[in-house]
């Protein structure tokens, strides 16, 4: 880890409780608890959709104050079975969210939550804005068209044009015109040899290009086949289906569902998984959230500015 971080990070603390949740149609979400048991609750919630198992993200929290619950969601970390695609959507993650708040018997708690986790967590709050106390989010996103187009068609091309060819070398040139439904169509071919070869290129692609500056441990993490398999095939399922929101803009237009919920928005200058002007749109349909851009940043979690601002943010949020 890098050096800089663990001057940053709260001191790590092993879980005082951890299980697995049914949740029904087969999935089981594992989750963890860690810090006090009488602390300040607050939930994490990881990015993807597919990621998980991260368990260096318990430092956020600091031990002494905080209850902090990280959970991976269907199919993706720890849970049960790995890359299960069935009833996997957005609205069934919010109710998983939901049910481990009252599995847990937990009243309130603060929804912490970067790139896709922010997307999680904004549809979430805006589904149960009275059991939330306030959102800290990282690296918007919202799953419209333009942001997808951007990642997987047309924009970090051109910043990272050599990680792009790789990206693109196992698609036949007459599907490249729509790579995310070339790789899911891939992805859900049950040719297992063709699935693993396509889960670790999507991957790697995002690991390589999640920081501003290069990370091999991140690559390697992202390419290695576990935690390839259910991102690549978790995500292409949610983007192929836009994220399951009945129209492009749901989550601005739902806004005002969550204006009165304390806010935090931090962002890296420099990400280009999510761009800032998304992160700027939020905070103009949100002029309450405290909006915090951080100059020297990528999109990972783990730069120092990026995880110096979320840290605070969540200790502000959380006072008494």
């Amino acid at each position: 880890m890098d050096r800089r971080l663990e001057k940053i990070l709260h001191r790590a603390t092993e879980p005082f409780d951890r299980g697995y949740l049914d949740v029904g149609s087969g999935h089981e979400i594992y989750y963890e608890q860690v810090g006090l048991p009488d602390g300040r609750p607050i939930v994490f919630v990881h990015g993807g959709p597919g990621g998980g198992g991260d368990t260096t993200a318990r430092r956020f929290f600091d031990p002494k104050r905080h209850r902090a619950v990280l959970l991976d969601q269907r199919g993706a970390g720890r849970s049960r079975p790995l890359a299960s695609l069935v009833d996997n959507t957005t609205w069934h993650l919010v109710a998983d969210l939901e049910r481990l708040r009252r599995h847990l018997a937990i009243e309130r708690w603060l929804v912490f939550g970067g790139s896709w986790g922010s997307t999680l967590a904004l549809s979430y709050a805006q589904a149960h804005p009275d059991v939330v106390t306030g959102l800290v989010l990282r690296g918007i996103f919202l799953v419209r068209q333009k942001e997808l187009r951007w990642f997987y068609q047309h924009g970090t091309s051109e910043i990272f044009p050599e990680r792009w060819r790789e990206f693109i070398a196992p698609i036949d040139e007459a599907d490249r015109h729509d790579l995310l439904a070339a790789y899911y169509k891939g992805l859900t071919s049950g040719d297992p040899d063709r699935e693993r070869e396509l889960a670790r290129s999507w991957s790697v692609w995002e690991g390589a290009t999640s920081s501003l500056l290069a990370d091999p441990d991140r690559e390697q993490a992202f390419g290695s086949e576990k935690f390839a398999t259910a991102l690549a095939k978790i995500e292409t399922h949610y983007f192929v289906n836009r994220g399951f929101f009945e129209q492009e803009d749901q989550l601005l237009a739902g806004i005002d569902r969550i204006r009165h919920i304390p806010g935090a928005i931090v962002q890296g200058r420099y990400d280009v998984l999510c761009p800032p002007t998304t992160a700027l749109e939020l905070a103009a349909h949100w002029p309450e959230a405290d909006l915090k851009i951080v100059p020297d940043a990528g999109h990972s979690a783990f730069e120092p500015g990026i995880e110096s601002e979320l840290i605070a943010a969540t200790d502000r949020l959380c006072k008494d």
